[in-house]
């Protein structure tokens, strides 16, 4: 039986946040061993890290990591924007997203990754870090890109570091040309992307259920302006390639320039370099993006904390 010090009982509870005399018993039961006391701790739920889990994550930051000819990107969120400057949270941010790399872009392979000098996964990394800096966190989703020969290029808006911040996007170029050129251009797409939200990167790639809408609304749009339906199939062809115009990545203007398409700039490069140039992708991943925020009376939730309620 391990000697169970006072320290030991004050650094359980500092990382868990459980009470005194909750610590010692699952020191006692783990046999001194701080992890297993905080897996015990979390089992019967006595631990914060257990007990925040319900709480809305829609903050904390996205980040990309970029080697050679891969990217990825991942999200982790957390409860407020605070923690995105907390420096422990960043370091794990970085952490995860150079591990995301190795991961293809499936989430549960990357929360069962082995986290650097800790013995512990991904996914019980998150829990101590929810333990320690003191809100619920969530590894939201991860993405990968690669090409066979080109680049993948990085860009971060509202960043924090070169890396993390509050949107994320990758682009991936496919050609044997000059790598340098190739890389400008990626990084200016990835900026582009950035700004435009598109949909897809070009218009056979585009989700077939969004054109179904898309081509549903502008129909009963021109049928109730009374034209007849033979008038109404010719206008939706022009429309639909509006829409395309405003969604998919190849056709929208360049926010660079303002005035050509990405892909007639893409075009123009590949003329330049002498070689073929195919845009293979992109990753856009926009902090808190889709997730439903709690609206709640802030000064009231400090109020209570303050008074311990």
């Amino acid at each position: 039986m391990a000697n169970i010090t006072a320290a030991m009982v004050k650094e359980l509870r500092e990382t868990s946040g459980a009470g005194m005399l909750d610590c010692k018993k699952a020191l006692v039961e783990s046999d001194g061993d701080i992890e297993a006391a905080i897996d015990w701790l979390r089992q019967k739920g006595l631990s914060k890290a257990a007990k925040k889990s319900s709480r809305v994550a829609a903050e904390g930051l996205v980040a990309f990591a970029v080697d050679g000819t891969s990217g990825a990107a991942i999200e982790l969120n957390a409860e407020t924007d605070f923690v995105s400057r907390n420096e422990t949270f960043q370091q794990v941010v970085g952490e995860v997203a150079d591990l995301s790399l190795k991961a293809g872009g499936d989430i549960n392979a990357l929360l069962a990754m082995d986290y650097p000098g800790t013995g512990r996964s991904v996914a019980d990394e998150v829990t101590h870090q929810v333990a320690t800096i003191g809100e619920n966190m969530n590894l939201r989703r991860t993405a990968t890109l690669s090409v066979s020969d080109g680049v993948v290029a990085g860009y971060m808006h509202n960043a924090v570091t070169p890396s993390m911040g509050k949107i994320a996007v990758l682009v991936a170029l496919e050609s044997a040309g000059d790598k340098e050129k190739l890389g400008v251009l990626a990084k200016q797409i990835a900026m582009h992307v950035a700004a435009t939200n598109p949909a897809s990167t070009t218009v056979d790639d585009l989700d077939p259920a969004l054109l179904e809408r898309e081509k549903n609304v502008l129909t009963e749009q021109a049928r109730e302006s009374g034209k007849p339906e033979e008038i109404i199939e010719k206008m939706i062809v022009g429309r639909i390639q509006k829409y395309y115009e405003e969604v998919v990545l190849n056709e929208q203007v360049f926010v660079i320039d303002g005035e050509n398409r990405v892909k007639a700039v893409i075009a123009a490069l590949a003329k330049e370099l002498g070689t073929d140039i195919t845009l293979k992708g992109f990753v856009r991943f926009q902090l808190g993006d889709g997730i439903e925020k709690e609206e709640g009376d802030f000064a009231a939730e400090v109020a209570a904390a303050v008074s311990g309620s």
